[in-house]
């Protein structure tokens, strides 16, 4: 069986199946899926989905929403954290973190608002003891200094650098604080030659598997601008994509499929412990 670390099955992609997603999923040989919040208003949409379908989620406030959070946001996170914390399928903060990406983001008064969001809520993390689940766009090294510094006192961190696509030097550095590093529907690009040497050359017991569905889709699902200008649909990336991700990520390492399976299981259950019991 697999775990997928990351998907959000709570977005209106898949408002009309998404029970038939979830049947597929399981056929599918995916056991559990992570199920991150974004912002405020989904936590209690992810926290009722988790229990329903069996899953597991996290609470937080994502970089792409930190434009319209208000500080009472994070108060709001104390509160649902400590209200929760008790809850077995509550794994984790996430997701957050920081994009340098998007232009919108990039101004300096919204790199701080970010910063200062990202910040507090790894102050919660710490303060609840649950692991973290980072978004990392172009903002790997100022992710890393606000572990650095809210783990200040020998704090052993926990959780998933999401989508990870940085250097060799960065990549030691989440794993050296304790950080799982998510690969996706990315690594399935030919032409994504540095994601794709992560992911044959970094230690095994480092990587994770995710979709992040519905976004990254693999490529077998990606269709072109040309291509969808022609009226071709852009495929709709789920969990069940999870095992073929997998195959390509066995492939680039020579590894046999088994594996990567045990190997990838056992590493997502020491980044998020607490999916343990779960499965």
């Amino acid at each position: 069986m697999w775990i997928d670390s990351h998907a959000h099955l709570d977005a209106p992609e898949f408002a009309a199946d998404r029970a038939q997603v979830q049947v597929q999923t399981r056929a599918a040989a995916v056991a559990h899926c992570f199920i991150p919040a974004v912002e405020r208003a989904n936590w209690d949409t992810v926290r009722a989905l988790a229990h329903a379908q069996g899953d597991s989620y996290g609470l937080g406030i994502h970089p792409l929403y930190v434009p319209q959070a208000e500080v009472a946001d994070l108060q709001a996170l104390d509160d649902a954290l400590g209200a929760q914390c008790a809850d077995p399928r509550l794994v984790a903060v996430g997701e957050i973190g920081l994009d340098f990406f998007v232009p919108a983001l990039c101004s300096p008064a919204m790199r701080q608002k970010q910063e200062f969001f990202y910040h507090a809520q790894l102050a919660l993390a710490r303060k609840y003891e649950l692991p973290v689940v980072l978004h990392v766009r172009r903002s790997a090294d100022r992710l890393l200094k606000y572990l650095r510094a809210v783990g200040q006192g020998g704090y052993r961190w926990r959780g998933i650098a999401h989508a990870f696509n940085g250097s060799d030097a960065q990549a030691q550095s989440f794993e050296d604080m304790g950080f799982k590093l998510g690969f996706g529907g990315g690594v399935t690009f030919e032409r994504a030659l540095q994601l794709r040497r992560l992911a044959q050359s970094l230690p095994l017991k480092s990587l994770v598997l995710e979709t992040d569905a519905p976004d990254i889709p693999p490529h077998w699902l990606y269709r072109t601008a040309a291509e969808r200008a022609q009226g071709l649909a852009q495929g709709r990336n789920t969990p069940e994509q999870v095992p073929r991700i997998a195959q390509v990520v066995a492939g680039l390492r020579g590894l046999d499929l088994e594996q990567l399976r045990s190997a990838v299981w056992h590493n997502t259950l020491d980044a998020l412990p607490k999916i343990a019991a779960l499965v």
